[in-house]
This record gives structure tokens, C-alpha cells and sequence, in this order.
């Protein structure tokens, strides 16, 4: 009887896969704080991971190149950047504890299914 490591893991596979791409996100609206004009951008981790869990129970992947979302400012500036060091940096620490907890959760299960193989 073989082991199903996506079953082992459950969504936390995928929770990695699109928190990682939301830190790549956070990190360059980050990196562009003193740029004129630029728009800090964001993902709908929630609904990307309900298209993606949709996709695998119908067989295609429904994951594709959508449009990204633009943060409203709370405080507009005069040259047009978007970018809120604060909320960006809340938003990248709240994002690196979730991807934390989702490798945990992974790291402790095979863990568990390293000790069943060897018969602990």
C-alpha cells in the first residue's frame, strides 16, 4: 500500500505554493515603497485557494495568470505610489506566520508517517 503525499498534506501543499507567491508580491511592494507612481499590489489568498481546490476536484487546474488586485490607499500621496510601509509590512508578517504554520503542519505529519513506516 503506497502513500498519497497529497492526501498526506492535505492543502497545505497549496497553501505553500500561493503564500509563496503572495510573498513574492508583498516583497515587491515592499522594494517599490519610493517608486512614483507604482500601484502595491495584493492576491485574494481565500479565493485562489478555493479556484485551485475546485480545480483539483474537477480534474483541471483552474489556476491561470489573473489580474492582480490594487491596494486603495488610506493615505493617497501626490506622486501617485501606493505603496503603505506599515500595511505592506503587516501584511508580509501575517503572510510569513501562515506559510509558517503550513510547513509546520506538513514537516509534523511526515514526521508522524516516517514513525509508522518504521514501525514506531
Amino acid at each position: 500500500m503506497g502513500i498519497n503525499f497529497k492526501e498526506a498534506t492535505g492543502v497545505h501543499a497549496d497553501a505553500l505554493h500561493l503564500r509563496s507567491e503572495r510573498t513574492r508580491i508583498l516583497a515587491s511592494n515592499i522594494a517599490n515603497e519610493n517608486t512614483p507612481g507604482y500601484q502595491a499590489q495584493d492576491m485574494d489568498f481565500s479565493a485562489s485557494m478555493a479556484q485551485l481546490q475546485a480545480g483539483k476536484e474537477g480534474g483541471l487546474s483552474l489556476m491561470s495568470d489573473s489580474d492582480p488586485l490594487y491596494r486603495v490607499p488610506f493615505h493617497p500621496t501626490t506622486d501617485g505610489n501606493t505603496v503603505e510601509i506599515g500595511v505592506e509590512q503587516a501584511a508580509f508578517s501575517q503572510n510569513a506566520t501562515d506559510f509558517q504554520t503550513s510547513l509546520t503542519f506538513i514537516n509534523m505529519k511526515l514526521k508522524g508517517l516516517a514513525k509508522a513506516i518504521n514501525g514506531q
